[in-house]
């Protein structure tokens, strides 16, 4: 176990679980019919996609993919060229068995947290119920990639690195406040654009404590198993 704990943290099968994530959700994306504004997205995607289109136009978004699988096999091969040890296929499965079980327990726990600090009311998902079942899956599984690639990957990874070399913070202290930071930004995400929910105490303070879960997740546990376990939580969710 203290092998998995430390291999499974490891860009090469880090970013190998996650690839289903990536193929699935540009594939029920690719296919999600368009509409005068385009075709609906993750908004994690659009923000990081944004960028891009910006710099290349038109060709924003295929550089955009590009650049992420140029940069997640880089990471995997100098991973694998460091480390020497071939990939074990029980350590990407068993990945999947804890992202599936941290998944299942994520909304309980994060409920009953939430329920100790404000009076709990319900959580609207506006025009959730209308889409299609092939939507809310490729809305799920977006989240789960994009969201944590946005705000744990760089916004969380960020802070943590530079509090710890800029600011000389230990490794814990810096962890503490980037997760903090990160998890107001997370959950504010929710609120903004034409398909953000209605602002709620209970809702925003829910979010901030998933952000919360999710950024000590990352930070112990890699972005692989975050990814997959923040996907697998909004999937049963939606899905239901």
């Amino acid at each position: 176990m203290r092998a998995y704990w430390h291999d499974s943290r490891k860009p090469r099968y880090s970013l190998l679980v996650a690839l289903p994530l990536f193929i699935t959700y540009q594939v029920l994306e690719a296919l999600e019919p368009a509409t005068r504004s385009g075709g609906l997205r993750n908004g994690a995607d659009v923000i990081l996609e944004t960028a891009f289109t910006r710099i290349a136009g038109a060709r924003g978004p295929l550089l955009f993919v590009v650049c992420l699988i140029a940069i997640g096999l880089w990471l995997v091969v100098r991973d694998y060229a460091r480390n020497g040890r071939d990939l074990r296929a029980s350590v990407l499965a068993l990945m999947l068995g804890e992202a599936t079980l941290l998944s299942l327990g994520f909304g309980i726990v994060v409920s009953t947290i939430t329920s100790q600090l404000v009076r709990p009311t319900a959580m609207l998902q506006s025009d959730v119920a209308q889409m299609s079942l092939a939507t809310r899956l490729m809305l799920s599984l977006g989240a789960g990639l994009y969201e944590e690639l946005l705000f744990r990957v760089l916004l969380v990874g960020t802070i943590a690195w530079a509090g710890q070399r800029l600011l000389g913070w230990r490794p814990l202290v810096a962890g503490l406040w980037a997760a903090l930071i990160g998890a107001f930004v997370f959950s504010a995400f929710h609120y903004i654009g034409p398909y953000g929910d209605r602002l709620t105490t209970y809702s925003f303070v829910f979010r901030t404590v998933a952000g919360l879960a999710f950024s000590g997740l990352f930070l112990l546990r890699g972005f692989g198993i975050t990814a997959w376990t923040h996907a697998l939580y909004d999937a049963f969710l939606l899905l239901r």
